[in-house]
């Protein structure tokens, strides 16, 4: 018979459940997934968008504020490279000028603000050095041929300080912070000192957030006060990468639990093969830990001796790596009961059975001796036959050849008499012996004769 062809009708029964609800089918599922999954990684994507103006703002209403306010030269610190293993810092400033008389012509706009390039040529020391750390010269300032308008050459107004970072505090990574003090001076063509209005810097950098504080300060030379300007810089970590830090530090010691629990486990197993993804998996987490490590964002190098490698990194790999040693060594015993044909038995404490005290048989009132009377004999019953059927007689039963058949029920008779006449002697003698006042006489005649006692006897001596 052919089978019968699917309606429409079933097809919808068999997707409707109770209450009216269609259960999703498992494409559905993986559409859905692949969609929520494309809308997450848009979503993080839209934070790049507008981040490459987030700094500008700051700079331009603060350079306006100068430049109406109390115009002259401005340092911006537009790029700063921190470098612990160095350890040392790298300002990169750049030079600006706000306001009439220290502008130079067709060279406004910087970062959005009315401010310019300076119009005067510069010499910048810092930290008191001999040597100038930039040479700034207006003339060499290019033109467009156009507009009229000064190219901004960064390798014309742009220059580096570099200054030492005290990191006495980088072994609390990621909580470690760092202080910088520095101080900056301009003077001009004729060695005149030439105030600066402000020193400023950006906050953000790689792995680094840096607060900048400058002050007005001064300096004696030849007895004469030189006006110079201060700068404090305050270096931490930003709190998304502490948090990851922190986040892969605990996922660490979990997963250096884990090996512990593998350890447990294993020890609790008898098949090797069980105890074999056991082993696996603590060796892969052996080999995990210095990975997620190293992904720890601007982490310090192994031997930097880092707090964070002490408390987590270096236990975390004895603990682990002596896991696996144990599940490798309980994995050897195994096997070597398995090869021995055994596996290691536990012992048991075999005890003896106690020995039962003998007990003195109270006295008694002697009685008269007397024979015990004879075991009765059961009256035989005639066998009952059947259609009158004759008995034979012990020759015709010879001489049917049922000669081995009467033998063995006349020594089995034979044994039942036998032993019901050493029960009546054993009677007899446990009755003598209560009596205690002929048993010191008849006591050698019943052991010779008794085969009860010899028997007796034979046994206590084996």
């Amino acid at each position: 018979m052919g089978a019968r062809p699917r309606s429409r009708g079933d097809a919808v029964h068999q997707h409707t459940s109770i209450g009216g609800i269609v259960p999703l089918q498992n494409v559905t599922i993986l559409i859905f997934t692949l969609i929520f999954s494309l809308l997450f990684i848009l979503a993080l994507s839209c934070s790049f968008l507008g981040g490459d103006v987030e700094d500008g703002p700051i700079f331009k209403s603060m350079l306006n504020d100068i430049a109406t306010n109390d115009p002259g030269v401005v340092l911006l610190g537009e790029n700063i490279d921190i470098d612990v293993d160095e350890p040392s810092v790298t300002v990169s400033w750049s030079l600006v000028a706000c306001g009439d008389g220290f502008e130079l012509d067709g060279s406004s706009g910087i970062h959005g603000s009315q401010c310019g390039l300076p119009s005067m040529a510069l010499w910048i020391y810092a930290d008191n050095s001999p040597e100038p750390a930039v040479i700034y010269d207006p003339a060499a300032i290019p033109l467009v041929r156009k507009t009229g308008q000064r190219r901004r050459i960064e390798n014309f107004v742009r220059f580096d300080s570099d200054h030492t970072l005290d990191v006495y505090k980088a072994r609390l990574y990621p909580f470690d912070t760092y202080f910088l003090a520095s101080t900056l001076r301009a003077v001009d063509a004729s060695n005149a000192t030439v105030p600066i209005r402000k020193l400023s810097t950006i906050e953000q950098v790689t792995s680094f957030v840096v607060a900048t504080s400058d002050v007005e300060s001064y300096e004696i030379i030849n007895g004469t006060q030189v006006p110079t300007r201060d700068f404090d810089l305050f270096v931490t970590r930003p709190g998304q990468l502490r948090s990851y830090t922190m986040l892969l530090f605990g996922i660490n010691w979990m997963l250096c639990h884990v090996t512990i629990g593998h350890v447990i486990f294993a020890r609790r197993l008898v098949d090797i093969k069980s105890m074999t993804k056991h082993l696996v998996s603590a060796f892969a987490i052996l080999l995990v830990i210095p990975q997620l490590r190293n992904s720890m964002p601007d982490s310090p190098d192994f031997d930097d001796s880092a707090l964070i490698d002490y408390i987590g990194f270096i236990p975390q790999m004895i603990i682990s790596a002596l896991c696996v040693l144990t599940i490798l060594l309980i994995i050897m015993l195994r096997e070597y009961d398995e090869m021995e044909g055994k596996q290691t038995p536990r012992q048991i404490t075999v005890q003896p059975f106690p020995t039962p005290t003998p007990t003195l048989p109270p006295l008694h009132t002697p009685k008269m001796f007397s024979v015990p009377p004879a075991p009765p004999i059961l009256p035989q019953k005639s066998p009952q036959l059947l259609l009158r059927a004759e008995v034979r007689t012990r020759s015709i039963a010879m001489e049917l050849g049922e000669a081995t058949c009467l033998k063995n029920e006349l020594d089995a008779t034979s044994d039942q008499i036998r032993a019901q006449s050493r029960l009546v002697e054993s009677n007899f003698l446990s009755d003598m012996f209560q009596s205690n006042r002929f048993s010191f006489l008849l006591y050698p005649y019943v052991k010779r004769t008794s085969p009860v006692i010899r028997a007796s006897q034979s046994f206590h001596r084996d």
